[in-house]
């Protein structure tokens, strides 16, 4: 990413399960979103038929990356779509910074985009005078709080509507304080639509580019994607390199998914199909259409047939809502920008297990992820790889950025240790000897520090003076 952060993961949690008000904030949207899903999802045979089908259009899509990305570019250029390349987030920043630049534009309108958030587009621009306001009303929420998203689908999941009533008073000039949803919503609308006519660009995500017509699509509820993507001259969509589907056939499966899993909608109040720029007997849509396809690391991750699969995300968010770790911590305690259990296959994997690699112990391997996933992502396998992984130098070229850095010596020595006295029957009795004459004394010692904090939750085992086979020896009885 654009920015490496540092994350406190320890200090982050803490702070999240202490928070009891974002705990009983998350609580109740999750209890909602669950409720809506499985009310939408009520025919176990049929979801199963349905996510069958995801997961072969997704496979099948990712099976084929390269040739339909290039089908992809080919079809967006054919119907005057520019397409650019971006193989890191600052690339894809400079990219539009440019486009920008060369409209002269100093105010961005954007619709909702987790990989704008990938590369930390608002920054990037902040900096170089570019005003970029967010449309989505979660989003415009937590910018007004100077925040970012802790939910893929929900930004603001963690706010109750107090507390954006009270933001709202206190970050609005003369906004009177007030609870009632319909007047917050109001407010927000009269600020949008005054940005909407002035935004000289419009930024958007992607949520699925079919490779087969060159048409980008854009699913939201509010209106404000299409706002974005119409009404100023320019439109740019930024969009990871995986979201790209075969066939035009393909969308209304995954679009179902999609929303089901998200909201617990059967479709979404707008589905924004975007193919071209204006055409000249049309009388409104942006002039210049752009296309920024973004690597970041998502071209190693495809090379491994295995981790390829984290690639199959519809960025439904389900995955979060449906996680014990997630559900008592919201995304923020994750500190990058894709929280829960997807963000904690994906992100160390983009990221590098040196600096991500926490990630992926932030799971009790329940499964509920996958149980839920609409596409069937073997969440816990490939969290599984990332915890072996980060003890393991990998000598393959498909190995996770970062593979082995919790290497240490006296661990690899105490492994080394155990394996052969496991292996060689005296070595294992005198170890057994000497536990059983020493064991008592170990909690006086000094331990190393990998032993301090495995007993910080745990009480260290007693250990016996004597070992089953001396045991069985003295009653008489065979320790074959």
């Amino acid at each position: 990413m654009a920015n490496p952060v540092t994350v406190d993961f320890p200090r982050n949690f803490t702070k999240a399960l202490n928070d009891g008000q974002l705990r009983r904030n998350l609580r109740a949207a999750m209890d909602t979103l669950g409720l809506r899903r499985r009310n939408l999802f009520s025919d176990p045979e049929a979801f199963e038929q349905l996510r069958a089908r995801g997961d072969a259009i997704r496979r099948r899509a990712l099976s084929k990356l390269p040739q339909l990305l290039e089908q992809l570019e080919r079809k967006c250029t054919e119907n005057g779509i520019q397409v650019h390349w971006a193989e890191t987030p600052d690339e894809a920043n400079r990219i539009c910074l440019e486009i920008m630049q060369r409209h002269n534009a100093t105010r961005v309108i954007k619709g909702k985009s987790m990989v704008s958030e990938e590369m930390h587009l608002n920054h990037f621009l902040e900096e170089r005078g570019i005003e970029a306001l967010e449309t989505d009303l979660g989003e415009y929420i937590i910018q007004l709080d100077h925040e970012t998203p802790s939910h893929i689908i929900v930004p603001a999941i963690h706010k109750n509507r107090d507390q954006i009533a009270r933001l709202f008073h206190e970050k609005i000039p003369n906004t009177p304080y007030t609870e009632v949803v319909e007047e917050l919503n109001a407010i927000a609308r009269k600020i949008l639509r005054e940005k909407f006519f002035a935004g000289e660009v419009g930024v958007s995500g992607v949520n699925f580019a079919v490779a087969e017509t060159g048409t980008l699509c854009l699913v939201e509820n509010e209106g404000n994607g299409r706002m974005c993507t119409t009404a100023p001259p320019v439109h740019i969509a930024v969009m990871g390199l995986e979201k790209v589907v075969e066939r035009l056939e393909d969308v209304p499966p995954l679009l179902r998914l999609l929303t089901g899993s998200a909201t617990g909608q059967l479709i979404t109040t707008y589905f924004n199909m975007i193919s071209s720029p204006r055409k000249p007997d049309e009388k409104d849509g942006p002039k210049e259409v752009h296309l920024v396809l973004l690597d970041n690391g998502r071209t190693q991750i495809w090379a491994d047939p295995e981790l390829r699969q984290t690639l199959k995300c519809i960025r439904c968010g389900t995955c979060l809502n449906h996680c014990p770790v997630y559900t008592r911590l919201g995304g923020h305690a994750y500190g990058y920008v894709y929280p829960g259990p997807i963000g904690s296959i994906l992100t160390p994997q983009l990221e590098g297990l040196e600096n991500a690699g926490a990630m992926a112990t932030a799971s009790t391997f329940c499964g509920a992820c996958e149980e839920v996933c609409p596409v069937k992502i073997p969440i816990v396998d490939i969290l599984r790889r990332l915890r072996i992984e980060a003890y393991n130098k990998v000598d393959s070229p498909h190995a996770v950025k970062g593979h082995g850095y919790k290497v240490n010596a006296m661990e690899s020595l105490t492994w080394k240790g155990w394996a052969l006295s496991n292996a060689t029957p005296w070595v294992n009795a005198l170890n057994a000897k000497l536990l059983g004459l020493l064991g008592p004394q170990l909690p006086r010692l000094p331990a190393p520090d990998i032993v301090k904090k495995w007993t910080q939750s745990r009480t260290l085992p007693k250990f016996a003076s004597k070992s089953l086979h001396v045991l069985a020896k003295e009653k008489g009885l065979s320790d074959e």
